[in-house]
């Protein structure tokens, strides 16, 4: 079979963010047991971190991985973090983050299908978040509350409200200008919702559910703001040494991680663990657990939960198969 290739456009162009919600949840529920995902493999490299992710399906005979370059960031002003690399309103931002998969021919391992991989990421990363709402958020969730200015921020206002009954929706990014700009440029994107500028109190405070977009290297707000009931949808960072909510946050909530692996690789559990203030069982489920009905989600709508994702192979995968599909159908 001839080698196909696809573009960003291309993906943006084939890629159905109501499908692949539909068709992640049926993964993690049926295909997750069965597959192969061995260690993300990471190399911190002179500009950055390189990043490989694998995934086999035995039972389809899917085989991919997805390559990716994560460029360190200049220091800010204070000199004391990084900028976020998700943050695409910064500039010379084309060359912040670089990702490519592959779909794999199992017997040859030559590439069946090579995907620009960076909206592929975002989009998947989102519709994770969405599969993870669905079973976790109150059902009367209708305010979306957003931390970051970046792809992966922009992602999530496009693809949450496929789950829930969004109307509003409150930004928090770096500085009070970024958000406004990043407000501006979005509420042409997506007419409809309401969407708004706010501090980190307010919107901590007043969002239903909270996603945070960032690559923060400190939480990004007081877990005492959280009023019952939210739920949280923590995206961004994926260091031991780096996390995005407090050790309140975590303490006070039912969590939920798309894999174990992520226990023992994100700061937002890591950090509470080596003070002490949880164990490595106040993990309540995995994604596959919490979809199959193994393990139970929200237990109350005055319970706070979190999904920590760290990023799953299988989410790529299941990407790079709805994409060839819908190629294979618009030649056909």
């Amino acid at each position: 079979m001839p080698e196909l290739s696809l573009t960003e456009a291309d993906v943006r162009r084939l890629l159905d963010p109501a499908q692949l919600i539909a068709t992640l949840e049926s993964a993690f529920r049926d295909r997750y047991p069965s597959i192969t995902i061995p260690p993300r493999t990471r190399a911190e490299i002179a500009h950055g971190i390189f990043l490989a992710m694998s995934c086999y399906d035995a039972a389809s005979g899917a085989l991919g991985m997805k390559l990716v370059l994560v460029r360190e960031q200049a220091r800010n002003q204070s000199g004391d973090e990084p900028q976020n690399p998700f943050d695409d309103s910064a500039p010379h931002r084309e060359g912040r983050i670089q990702a490519t998969y592959l779909l794999l021919d199992p017997e040859t391992a030559q590439p069946r299908l090579t995907i620009a991989a960076n909206y592929l990421t975002d989009l998947r990363t989102a519709a994770t978040s969405a599969v993870a709402t669905r079973f976790l958020a109150r059902p009367d969730a209708s305010a979306l509350g957003i931390f970051g200015t970046g792809r992966l921020a922009r992602a999530h206002i496009a693809v949450l409200p496929h789950v829930r009954n969004i109307q509003r929706v409150l930004v928090c990014g770096r500085t009070p200008s970024r958000s406004a700009e990043f407000v501006h440029r979005v509420s042409k994107e997506v007419p409809g919702l309401t969407i708004t500028a706010a501090d980190a109190c307010t919107c901590a405070a007043q969002s239903d559910v909270l996603c945070t977009c960032t690559s923060a290297s400190a939480p990004l707000f007081d877990g005492r703001d959280l009023r019952p009931g939210t739920h949280l949808n923590l995206v961004g960072a994926f260091r031991p040494q780096t996390r995005e909510v407090d050790t309140h946050t975590i303490q006070r909530s039912r969590v939920v991680v798309d894999t174990y692996a992520a226990a023992s690789e994100v700061g937002e559990l890591l950090i509470p663990m080596e003070e002490g203030a949880i164990t490595r069982d106040h993990v309540a489920a995995d994604l596959h657990e919490l979809l199959s009905g193994k393990k139970q989600g929200r237990r109350s709508p005055e319970e706070i939960t979190v999904f920590k994702s760290a990023g799953c192979a299988l989410e790529d995968m299941v990407a790079a198969e709805l994409l060839l599909a819908a190629h294979a159908t618009q030649k056909g």
